[in-house]
């Protein structure tokens, strides 16, 4: 091999997509599961504003859920148990058994747990005086 060049920057410039591409082909090659896609949930009011949203994916019989927002004077709604339990009828539609998520515990882990969610591993201190706490739902 010739001489490489790392560079280290905070821009994204298309790498995180082909990041995403490579490790799904590789991952679809190494466990023949190649039924990944995207999932996606707007909510919208009636002038196009986003009010809440979630995006994640499906693949190998689970659902992942990525990022799921509620904009601040629409928590408290029931907006976001609806958003979340759209997710969850596609999922189910795409014959996934499951949902895996994280949350930190400044977050919403007492949102998905009375949802049914249960903790299933935690990183102590991300961010530094909180916790991300991973979290899974058997879909039944």
């Amino acid at each position: 091999m010739g001489e490489v060049v790392v560079a280290v920057s905070d821009v994204d410039d298309g790498l995180n997509e082909r990041l995403d591409d490579e490790i799904y082909a590789f991952n679809a090659a190494a466990t023949g599961l190649d039924d990944g896609q995207l999932l996606r949930v707007a909510v919208r009011g009636s002038g196009g504003e986003l009010l809440a949203g979630l995006c994640g994916w499906t693949w190998g019989g689970c659902g992942y859920i990525e990022l799921l927002w509620v904009r601040a004077d629409q928590r408290g709604s029931g907006l976001g148990t609806r958003v979340l339990a759209a997710a969850e009828e596609e999922v189910r539609r795409r014959g996934c058994e499951q949902v895996a998520l994280s949350t930190h515990t400044f977050q919403a882990p007492r949102f998905y747990a009375r949802r049914g969610y249960v903790e299933c591993g935690r990183t102590p201190a991300y961010p530094r005086g909180h916790d991300q706490i991973h979290l899974v739902k058997r879909l039944g």
